[in-house]
């Protein structure tokens, strides 16, 4: 199998990243590589919303460098959440930041109603294929 990170190691996406084909870039948009979590969520392991799950790469060195960033995790991730429908693709540890943010907002604030309008806003999302890297 094809590793897109054996030279380069482990990286944040970019806009224009290389490493995903063309069919990868439609999958994405539509975010259908997202449909088997649906699996995860139905097992329990997983919620419908919550913080989204991030690299374990990438979540040892943000829990290093960022104060409370291991917080997030009193909650199961979500398939969706707070974060990813009001802010765009997080691509950097400032990003990962003002994403934690959005999500110690969500744990502080969850609620069904709220979870109702982070799934509303996802399905918008969605089918306009915005934000999707």
């Amino acid at each position: 199998m094809f590793d897109a990170e054996e030279e380069c190691g482990p990286v944040w996406c970019t806009e224009e990243d290389d490493r995903i084909t063309r069919v990868g870039r439609i999958l994405r948009k539509y975010r259908i590589d997202e449909l088997p979590q649906l699996w995860n969520v139905l097992k329990g392991e997983m919620s419908f919303v919550g913080p989204r799950p991030e690299r374990e790469f990438f979540v040892k060195e943000l829990e290093k460098r960022i104060p409370y960033y291991g917080f997030r995790f009193t909650i199961k991730p979500g398939l969706t959440g707070w974060a990813q429908v009001c802010f765009n693709y997080g691509a950097s540890e400032e990003d990962a930041i003002e994403k934690l943010n959005y999500e110690l907002f969500y744990i502080k604030n969850m609620s069904v109603m709220m979870d109702l309008m982070i799934v509303l806003r996802t399905v918008k999302i969605v089918l306009f294929g915005r934000g999707a890297r």
